[in-house]
């Protein structure tokens, strides 16, 4: 019982995002969870109602209700949809580290900080299985590691439910999205998924995970491919957004 204060005290644990020793608090002498500093979790802008009670996107105003935004009016592929926090300060560097730098461990923080932001979201879905967003069989073999797999594991693991991999996939290879404008990446990634075993998903809620919602195509698109098997309803969350200007 003495043994992880004591190392605690002699190596006090860093934050993931600058390096910098945390504090041990709380009653049983343990660090906090995710491992993000104060300082830092400070830099991060988390998403706050009002938000589109569709796509989860913020609105202007720090006044008013949670309400469907203009562009889901028109047309929303999503059944909900919520991220943590914006995509910027220290969560854009944890993030771009954990996804292209190769540092898998950072998958647990990122989660943590999603589902310490979302749970109750998440909870009220009531999902019956979690499914990562796949990624090609080329690109995973260049990553070595699916990202928004490493994420819905931990949210599987905190709601007790499964994961399922593998059964939603990538049909086609896809050009990465960045860089390219919103027109351009909904045509990129339409119709390149599909979903192997229909009878497996058909009827279930469904969290759908990634890592990062920019304009909403790639997810768009996971959820078109999961209608078709008629799921019983899609909830998508990530740990970050990208704000249009």
């Amino acid at each position: 019982m003495l043994i992880r204060p004591l190392i605690d005290l002699l190596f006090p644990p860093l934050c993931h995002a600058c390096k910098g020793a945390i504090p041990v608090t709380g009653a049983e002498g343990t660090p906090p969870q995710p491992f993000i500093c104060a300082g830092c979790l400070g830099k991060i802008s988390f998403l706050e109602s009002p938000l589109c009670t569709l796509c989860g996107a913020p609105f202007a105003t720090d006044a008013g209700s949670d309400h469907v935004c203009g562009a889901c009016l028109s047309h929303s592929p999503f059944h909900t949809c919520r991220s943590a926090a914006v995509l910027g300060g220290p969560l854009q560097d944890l993030i771009h580290r954990f996804k292209y730098g190769g540092k898998m461990h950072l998958g647990d923080p990122l989660a943590l900080l999603a589902w310490q932001r979302l749970e109750r979201f998440i909870a009220q879905a009531r999902p019956d299985c979690v499914v990562p967003v796949p990624l090609h069989r080329r690109r995973l073999r260049q990553r070595g590691y699916n990202q928004s797999q490493l994420i819905g594991e931990v949210l599987g693991k905190k709601l007790g439910v499964p994961q399922v991999v593998g059964n939603l996939s990538r049909l086609r290879w896809t050009e990465p999205q960045t860089g390219l404008d919103a027109g351009d990446r909904v045509t990129n990634v339409k119709g390149a998924f599909g979903v192997r075993e229909p009878e497996a998903l058909a009827g279930k809620r469904l969290l759908l995970v990634d890592d990062v919602f920019t304009t909403g195509s790639t997810l768009g698109a996971c959820v078109d491919a999961l209608r078709e098997v008629e799921v019983a309803a899609v909830v998508a969350v990530t740990v970050a957004r990208g704000l249009q200007q």
